[in-house]
């Protein structure tokens, strides 16, 4: 009989060691308050030292919406823009800034703490989901001006704007299972944190932020300008419509605004759901079964 063995009989565990995955699960979420906690301490304490405190959790997205509405809205011209052109543009940048800033930090959660992760016992999952709760709540801020936009420029108030609940729930699950695939790679391949911002960007101009891709891409039809109308790239269209990101942004787009423009294809819900399960269930998987590794970060 081994060592092991002795210390498996008297209930004694490896330290460091990893749990099988209900109970690795469990353990996370009995510490969901700790996380919330980490979180609400890592945004008071980036904007405490900052004139304008936590102005800034709103102000930024602002700034980035008006710098990227006057810049594409010139570079775009009046008929390249989408209808609503200022409400789709400030869904999309801030929808889409609290995926990117959630997939770069989160990527860096368990590098960037190297010294905490060696020095105490918990379940590694808690850093990256602290850093996407920590960019989930600089995001809600931000909906609530969106919403007040939206009424401010004249969009009607529907019933369908209650979708963006369920949706964002959804986008802020899949954003955690993208975040603990980054996380684990990037303990394998210190590099990956250097092409994050890199990736994210070619996401950012290639998910439709400024244009409706189904408009610029699709087929037009017969007009007096162009009498034959052009096909267009259809084949572009079917592929983002695979694209999740691009989904999720097309459902809140059309849960907030109205018109043919924002009637988006009934399988994105269905989709979104899919991509969501899919993965959160490898990214809870991938990550655990490294958690032995993560003790031993340099």
């Amino acid at each position: 009989m081994t060592i092991a063995d002795d210390a498996a009989r008297a209930g004694l565990t490896k330290v460091g060691g990893r749990p099988p995955l209900r109970a690795y699960v469990t353990e996370v979420w009995q510490r969901r308050a700790f996380i919330y906690s980490l979180a609400r301490f890592k945004i008071e304490s980036e904007n405490q030292q900052n004139s304008l405190g936590m102005f800034w959790v709103i102000l930024k997205p602002l700034l980035n919406a008006l710098i990227y509405g006057a810049v594409f809205g010139v570079l775009i011209g009046p008929q390249g823009r989408p209808p609503h052109f200022v409400e789709f543009l400030i869904i999309g940048i801030f929808v889409f800034e609290f995926f990117a800033q959630s997939w770069t930090a989160g990527g860096r959660a368990i590098t960037n703490n190297s010294a905490l992760v060696q020095s105490l016992a918990f379940p590694r999952m808690v850093l990256p989901l602290a850093a996407v709760t920590e960019r989930f709540l600089k995001f809600l801020p931000t909906v609530g001006i969106m919403l007040v936009f939206l009424i401010a420029t004249g969009n009607p108030i529907s019933w369908h704007w209650l979708l963006i609940v369920p949706i964002f729930a959804l986008f802020f699950a899949f954003t955690c299972g993208i975040v603990l695939i980054t996380a684990r790679l990037a303990v394998h391949w210190r590099d990956l944190n250097n092409f994050l911002p890199f990736i994210t960007r070619f996401f950012f101009y290639t998910t439709g932020i400024f244009f409706s891709i189904e408009e610029r891409f699709g087929p037009k039809p017969p007009s007096a300008a162009n009498p034959q109308g052009t096909p267009g790239h259809p084949w572009l269209v079917t592929a983002t419509d695979y694209q999740p990101v691009h989904e999720f942004l097309s459902i809140a787009r059309a849960s907030l605004l109205d018109g043919p423009t924002y009637t988006t294809n009934g399988d994105y819900w269905l989709y979104a759901c899919l991509w969501t399960v899919a993965v959160v269930a490898f990214g809870v998987w991938f990550f655990w079964r490294a958690e032995e590794r993560y003790g031993r970060v340099d």
